[in-house]
């Protein structure tokens, strides 16, 4: 998406900054996921950035055919998505799920998909710092973050969602034991979210167990497969302590002074990804 010239205050230039949002799947097919993408375009118009969708024309990254060794598929949807992204002149591209920010980033560009890709965390961040988004009073329930490992280790993204949160939360973050570059996978990582591995204890439980071991309230995270691995996780080991699993957009959209409603699309609330490409007015 182009940047817009648009008429500031005593004749000021100001560009008015677009992003295609890359949806993902899980967006797609899980209602829980689906409120992060609200949560996230919330943000984006209290800040002034447009949004676009590609809506049905969007399709699964392949990273999840990659991962489980089926590469043929795998090209297949790469090439697909790059000549639709290039169709619609896309340059700029947010999403908020780590396994699509990876494969967007790092691994189209082998195959001619040559876009500027940002994690929502990222994007959110540089929000924070340039004051463009106003907050509530700081929350002080006690938190925790959990570094996924495709915007962590990976992308050695870490400090953003700690920027982000800090805004907000008064009550600091208590760090895991294994965190930034040492931090645990959630066991949905190399397409284990489709099938169980035996264990004695899943990881998405232990980690929650360490997690809650932090004295939070409040798991953040910044994955979609992450959110749903560590909500399991919590269920079994939470006892009666009361936690709940967030993404960061929704903790940050809960504090905005003002929580603007995302832009309607042509299927209606439930679903962010039917239609045309479809940008925010």
């Amino acid at each position: 998406m182009k940047a817009e010239l648009q008429s500031g205050n005593a004749g000021e230039v100001v560009i008015a900054e677009k992003y295609l949002y890359w949806t993902g799947c899980a967006a797609n097919f899980d209602g829980r996921i689906a409120k992060v993408v609200k949560a996230t375009v919330s943000i984006l118009r209290a800040a002034g950035i447009k949004v676009a969708f590609l809506g049905e024309e969007e399709v699964c990254t392949g990273d999840p055919a990659r991962r489980l060794g089926e590469e043929g598929l795998f090209q297949q949807l790469a090439l697909q998505n790059i000549e639709t992204l290039q169709r619609h002149d896309a340059k700029r591209i947010v999403t908020h799920c780590a396994h699509c920010f990876h494969v967007l980033k790092n691994e189209y560009p082998r195959f001619g998909g040559e876009f500027e890709v940002v994690h929502h965390s990222e994007l959110i961040a540089r929000l924070v710092r340039e004051g463009r988004l106003a907050f509530k009073t700081k929350d002080e329930v006690p938190m925790t973050l959990h570094d996924s490992c495709y915007v962590g280790r990976y992308n050695r993204v870490f400090d953003a969602p700690r920027e982000v949160l800090r805004a907000v939360n008064g009550a600091g973050i208590r760090e895991m034991p294994r965190h930034r570059e040492r931090s645990f996978c959630c066991g949905a990582g190399g397409a284990n979210y489709w099938y169980d591995v035996p264990a004695t204890e899943p990881a998405g439980s232990m980690r929650a167990r360490e997690a809650i071991g932090t004295g939070a309230r409040i798991i953040a995270t910044e994955c979609p497969f992450c959110i749903k691995m560590l909500e399991q996780g919590a269920q079994r080991v939470a006892d009666d302590v009361e936690v709940v699993v967030k993404d960061i957009a929704e903790i940050v959209a809960e504090a905005l002074v003002q929580e603007p409603q995302p832009p309607e699309t042509d299927a209606g609330e439930e679903s962010l990804l039917t239609g045309q490409i479809k940008e925010d007015e």
